[in-house]
């Protein structure tokens, strides 16, 4: 019998520890994923809770940007989006999930990085804003039939802005709960 030299630890132990992370990473980003689709697919038919619902979807992307990092974050937002348009018979809560609220939590991580809560706001106001602007543009040319204005548009705006500054609180309050109640019960261990 042989006794493990330093060698034979970067040989042998080291790649079965980083396999075994990165075995969980990707097992977390897919079990992630089919939650969120699970939500997505909830939100679709039911129609009077499906904004809230789609909001709901996105605290899975936050919750794997917490636990694996931002990429994994990322893959769960293309995954359940792919998924969510090709599975949910309600096309309208993916859209919703895809255009506003699944990649949202990786924007939150990367601004929040940054120094000076007045820059975070504004650049988290300008992510909003474009995409609210991509989702009227669109409604322009599909429902309105080009239409150059929107009717209430100057409404509209500020009124966006104000629910996006709601939901950036209340999220940001609902990722505090995960990180201090589920993800330490569940992932790390009990730690009373």
């Amino acid at each position: 019998m042989r006794l493990l030299r330093r060698d034979d630890v970067y040989e042998y132990v080291l790649p079965l520890y980083v396999m075994s992370k990165k075995t969980k990473s990707i097992t977390l980003t897919a079990l992630i994923s089919a939650l969120a689709v699970v939500i997505l697919y909830v939100a679709s038919v039911w129609p009077t809770g499906r904004v809230g619902l789609v909001a709901v979807a996105s605290v899975f992307t936050a919750a794997a940007v917490i636990e694996a990092g931002i990429r994994p974050g990322i893959y769960v937002f293309i995954v359940s989006s792919a998924l969510g348009l090709l599975l949910i018979p309600e096309k309208s809560a993916a859209l919703l999930y895809i255009v506003f609220f699944g990649y949202y939590p990786v924007i939150k991580s990367l601004i929040e990085r940054i120094k000076g809560i007045v820059l975070q706001y504004a650049l988290k106001l300008i992510v909003f804003n474009a995409a609210f602007t991509v989702v009227l543009f669109l409604l322009r040319g599909l429902i309105l039939g080009g239409y150059s204005v929107l009717p209430g548009v100057a409404v509209l705006y500020p009124g966006g802005n104000v629910v996006f500054l709601l939901f950036d609180y209340g999220f940001s309050k609902l990722i505090w709960f995960y990180i201090n109640r589920v993800s330490k019960n569940v992932f790390k261990g009990n730690s009373r």
